[in-house]
């Protein structure tokens, strides 16, 4: 059962104990950091960014005018499911095991106390819910007041994770440390301190923020020599052009999908494969994707200058396509496969701008029919998870069940359109002028037809990944497919 947040969820304490502990020996959670290996401050920001950006402005408004709190409060106006939230095993194991000697537990937290209540309610093991309420920001000094008021100092145990917990295990009877930074062990004024690592520790973060980026989405950028190499240009010149414009588009592609997946925690959460991401599984903080995205995206537009202002101008359009995408598009029916497809005929251009050669259009147009093929085959294998699944509608999407006929008609039809395009480029003067033996190249349609058939029919036995892109790179036959392709390329042009 989920226990979710609404606007018109009661601020009060889901406490059903006395508020005193009456003789017990009281065991105080911090929130953020602490029992979740994430923030509900940024937690319900990228909420709101993604659900009500009217709502975001209006949270920006009571920040101006109630501070740190009054930002909580107006962020915690969105949905929010709490069975959703990366917990820490290792904290629930702590407060079980002092539950089971009879310990009296505490939420203590700054988020706000709807927030809060609804973590509480879901966990059912603690007995109290101390949390920021509008006005104050239960935080440091604050929480550290409120506790002592009403336990008594050393009156408690407290288990955080931050600086500003350095007040609180100050009047703590016994300092617990969760993945905290070695640096602040020194700092802690408490006689009694008890350090736990998990799972979530910053240990393993560089891999995490890797992880982020999504290296391997990476090799959709190699559409960029495409158009290079069909021009059979091979000159420094050209070869220094299209890497600089390689690297540039593969940074600013890690910016969007960095803020991609902080607007998607929730839906990402709720996929079998996606909830394994850096932010969705909390392996990696949400606050190293507000400097990852704009600092990617900055470095992105560096390296582009080397590619030159035509190619910069593409990275640029490219940036605010994926944005809207992100933000918009990507939930309305249909136009998210068109933009898809779209992106990456963007890269194609961009390709061809980056190394000053005139794209043809049959180039262009059996990029955009493939690639429509592509996106269909990525919201197949969506809507084929979620019919096994027995769920109704895809998180974030605008598909149902229903749709699935129609989309697999989508991506044979726009993959076989593209084989015939690429059929009657062969036709043309221009492959007689680049190529010695162009016969090979009908070799090519075959492979392409073989391939887009057994895609989409892997996809509809549930045994494609969700990115077509990784199953190819992959899958052992499309593999060979791909080698096939190149070498029938090379006789067309050598023999």
């Amino acid at each position: 059962m989920h226990d979710t947040v609404t606007p018109q969820a009661e601020m009060q304490s889901v406490s059903k104990q006395p508020s005193v502990a009456e003789g017990r020996d009281v065991f105080v959670v911090d929130l953020d950091g602490t029992l979740i290996s994430s923030d509900l401050l940024h937690e319900s920001l990228w909420a709101t960014l993604g659900h009500s950006r009217q709502q975001f402005f209006r949270a920006i408004f009571a920040f101006s005018k109630r501070g740190k709190a009054g930002l909580k409060a107006a962020l915690a106006n969105v949905p929010f499911d709490a069975s959703l939230l990366p917990y820490k095993a290792e904290i629930l194991e702590e407060i079980e095991k002092r539950r089971a000697k009879g310990a009296y537990i505490v939420l203590a937290t700054a988020s706000d106390q709807r927030l809060a209540n609804a973590v509480a309610e879901h966990l059912g093991v603690f007995d109290e819910v101390m949390a920021s309420a509008g006005k104050t920001n239960l935080k440091g000094p604050k929480k550290a007041a409120a506790l002592v008021d009403k336990f008594g100092d050393c009156g408690f145990a407290y288990a955080g994770d931050a600086s500003a917990d350095l007040h609180v295990w100050k009047v703590a009877n016994e300092a617990i440390t969760v993945d905290i930074d070695p640096s602040l062990r020194s700092d802690i004024s408490n006689s009694q301190i008890v350090e736990i690592e998990t799972s979530a520790a910053p240990a393993a973060r560089l891999k995490s923020v890797l992880s982020a980026l999504r290296p391997h989405q990476w090799l959709k950028n190699l559409l960029i020599f495409v158009p290079m190499l069909l021009a059979h240009d091979l000159a420094v010149t050209t070869l220094f052009s299209a890497f600089a414009a390689f690297i540039a588009f593969s940074l600013v592609a890690s910016s969007v999908y960095v803020l991609n997946d902080l607007l998607d925690l929730s839906a990402d959460r709720l996929h079998p494969r996606k909830r394994g991401r850096a932010f969705a599984s909390g392996s990696l903080p949400l606050q190293y994707g507000i400097a990852l995205a704009p600092g990617l995206l900055l470095a992105g537009l560096i390296v582009g200058t080397l590619a030159g202002p035509i190619f910069l101008g593409v990275l640029v359009f490219y940036y605010v396509c994926t944005l809207a995408y992100s933000l918009i598009l990507k939930r309305i029916t249909v136009i998210d496969i068109c933009m898809l497809a779209g992106l990456y005929t963007l890269r194609v251009i961009a390709g061809a701008a980056a190394t000053l050669t005139q794209p043809s259009v049959w180039l262009l147009g059996f990029s955009i029919f493939f690639f429509l093929a592509m996106a269909a085959v990525k919201r197949q294998a969506e809507l084929v998870d979620l019919i096994s699944d027995g769920r109704e509608k895809a998180a974030g999407r605008g598909y149902l069940p229903e749709d699935l006929p129609l989309i697999t008609m989508m991506a044979l039809s726009a993959g076989y359109v593209s084989v015939l395009v690429a059929g009657l480029y062969l036709t043309s003067d221009s492959v007689t002028e680049l190529y010695s033996f162009p016969p090979a190249l009908w070799g090519i349609c075959a492979v392409l037809i073989y391939w887009i058939s057994r895609t989409v029919m892997l996809t509809h036995r549930r045994r494609m990944h969700d990115d077509p892109v990784v199953f190819a790179l992959t899958d052992k036959v499309s593999l060979i497919c791909g080698l096939a392709v190149g070498g029938l390329g090379v006789i067309a042009a050598q023999l």
